[in-house]
C-alpha cells in the first residue's frame, strides 16, 4: 500500500491533504460555539458566562489528550519512515491505552469533584445552577474526549486524513442537531447541551476503535508493548500543545475575573463570544499544522531535505496570505459574528463588538506562531516549541493581562491577545531562522 507521505508535495497537493485537518479542526471548535450560541440565545447570557467559567476544566482534558496525540503521531510517524513498522505499531496501540485510562481519572474527578471545581473558578450563585451540571456531563465523558483527540491526529498519520474529516463533520452535525433538540423542545438548558457535545464526541472515538482494530496494513492496533521512554518522549515532545491548552485554562481565568471586577456577568459574556470567534479563527492554522505535521516528521525522519524546503515554503505562503484575508474580513463581520450571540442593542451586545475590532488583528500574527510551534513539535524539537507555545497562550498573554487593564482599563483586556501575538510572532521569526540551518527545511 502506498504511504500518502512519501511522496513530493507541491502547494496545491499540500493544501488538499491537509484540507481534512482544517475542517476537522473548525467542527471541532463549532462544538463549544455551538452549544454557547444556544445556550446564549435559549437559556440566557448567564448560562453563557457559566460555560466560559467551566472552560478551564475542558481545556485541561483537551491538553492531556492533544498533548499525547501530537508528540506521539510525531514519533509513531518518524518510526514509519524509517522503517521501523513494528514499533510504530507498538507505540500507536500503546499512546490509546494511555489516553482511555486519563480520561477515565478525568470522569471519577468530575463525579466526585464537579461543584468545588466550579466554586474554585469563581462561579457563584445562580451561575453554579448551570456550571455543575455542564462540567459534570463533560467530564463523565473523559475517555470519549480523549480518544476522539487522539484519532483525530493519528487518522492524518495512518493517510486517511479524509475518513477522519467525514467522522468530524458527522460529529459536528450531530452536536448542533442534538443541541437544538435538547435546549429548545427538550428544555434541558446546559445539560442539554453537555450531552449534545458529548455525543459528537463518541462519534469519531468509537469509528476510531473500530477502523484501526480492523485493519490489516499500515497504522493499526498491535499487542501493545509497555514503553515508558516513549511515553516520556511522546508528553515531551507534545509539551507545546499540552502547555498551549493548561495555558487557555489560566487565561480564561484570568479573563473572566478581570471582566468580572471592570464590568461584572455582562463583560464575562462578552469576552466569550469574542474568544469563541477567537477559537474559529486559529482552528484554520491549527487544523492545517496538524495536517502537515506528519508529512515533516516523515520526511524529516527519512532525511530528505529537499522536500523539507518545499513543504516549509508552501506551508508560509499559505499562512501569509489567508492571515491578512481573515484580518480584513474579521473587521467587516464583527457584528454580525456578535448578533449570532447576542441581542443588537444589548449590553453585551455592544461590549462585543467593540472589543471584537480591537482583539482583530491578533490574526495577522497567531498564523505564523502557530504553525512555528507545530513545526518544531513535528521535528522533535519539543523545547523549542514549547517555549514558543509558552510565550504566545501564557507568558506574554499573561503580563498583557496583567499590565494593559491597568493603563487602560477594558481595553486593556481586549488588546492583551494582539500584544501577546505580536511579541511571539518576532521570537517565532528568529526561531524559523535558527531552525532552518539545523534542520535544513530553508535554504
Amino acid at each position: 500500500m502506498e504511504n500518502r507521505l512519501d511522496r513530493d508535495y507541491d502547494f496545491l497537493s499540500l493544501l488538499r491533504f491537509s484540507l481534512p485537518s482544517v475542517v476537522m479542526m473548525i467542527f471541532t471548535s463549532l462544538y463549544t460555539i455551538v452549544d454557547g450560541m444556544f445556550v446564549s440565545r435559549f437559556v440566557g447570557e448567564d448560562a453563557l458566562a457559566a460555560l466560559n467559567i467551566v472552560f478551564p476544566v475542558m481545556c485541561l482534558i483537551m491538553a492531556a489528550g492533544i498533548m499525547l496525540a501530537t508528540g506521539g503521531s510525531a514519533i509513531v510517524a518518524r518510526r514509519m519512515g524509517s522503517g521501523e513498522e513494528q514499533s510504530a505499531l507498538e507505540g500507536f496501540s500503546l499512546l490509546i491505552l494511555v489516553s482511555a485510562a486519563a480520561g477515565g481519572a478525568f470522569s471519577v474527578l468530575g463525579l466526585a469533584a464537579a461543584e468545588p471545581i466550579c466554586r474554585l473558578l469563581g462561579g457563584e450563585g445562580d451561575l453554579m445552577v448551570h456550571c455543575v451540571p455542564y462540567l459534570r456531563i463533560i467530564m463523565l465523558f473523559g475517555p470519549m474526549s480523549m480518544l476522539q483527540l487522539m484519532f483525530q491526529s493519528f487518522f492524518v498519520t495512518a493517510g486517511r486524513p479524509g475518513l477522519g474529516l467525514g467522522l468530524t463533520v458527522a460529529a459536528g452535525v450531530a452536536n448542533m442537531v442534538l443541541d437544538y433538540a435538547f435546549i429548545v423542545p427538550g428544555g434541558m438548558g446546559v445539560a442539554g447541551a453537555a450531552l449534545a457535545t458529548v455525543t459528537g464526541y463518541c462519534i469519531p472515538a468509537v469509528a476510531g476503535l473500530v477502523f484501526f482494530a480492523r485493519q490489516r496494513q499500515g497504522l493499526r492496533f498491535a499487542r501493545p508493548r509497555w514503553d515508558g521512554r516513549m511515553l516520556a518522549n511522546a508528553c515531551f515532545n507534545g509539551s507545546s500543545e499540552m502547555v498551549s491548552n493548561l495555558s487557555s485554562a489560566v487565561v480564561t481565568l484570568l479573563f473572566n475575573l478581570t471582566m468580572l471586577e471592570l464590568l461584572g456577568p455582562p463583560g464575562v459574556s462578552a469576552i466569550t463570544i469574542v474568544l469563541y470567534a477567537q477559537f474559529l479563527l486559529t482552528a484554520l492554522y491549527i487544523g492545517f499544522s496538524i495536517g502537515v505535521a506528519p508529512v515533516f516528521s516523515f520526511n524529516y525522519g527519512a532525511d530528505n531535505r529537499p522536500r523539507l524546503r518545499a513543504l516549509f515554503r508552501s506551508c508560509l505562503v499559505f499562512v501569509g496570505v489567508t492571515s491578512a484575508a481573515l484580518f480584513f474580513a474579521s473587521l467587516f463581520m464583527a457584528d454580525g459574528v456578535v448578533a449570532v450571540f447576542s441581542t443588537r442593542g444589548s449590553e453585551v451586545y455592544g461590549l462585543a463588538v467593540h472589543g471584537f475590532r480591537l482583539f482583530a488583528p491578533m490574526i495577522l500574527f497567531a498564523g505564523v506562531n502557530i504553525f512555528a510551534s507545530a513545526l518544531f513539535t513535528a521535528l522533535s524539537n519539543g523545547p523549542v516549541s514549547a517555549l514558543l507555545s509558552f510565550l504566545r497562550t501564557f507568558g506574554f498573554l499573561t503580563a498583557g493581562l496583567l499590565l494593559l487593564p491597568r493603563l487602560l482599563e477594558v481595553d486593556g483586556v481586549w488588546l492583551a491577545v494582539p500584544a501577546a501575538e505580536l511579541l511571539s510572532f518576532g521570537v517565532s521569526l528568529w526561531c524559523f531562522r535558527w531552525g532552518g540551518k539545523r534542520y535544513g527545511y530553508a535554504g
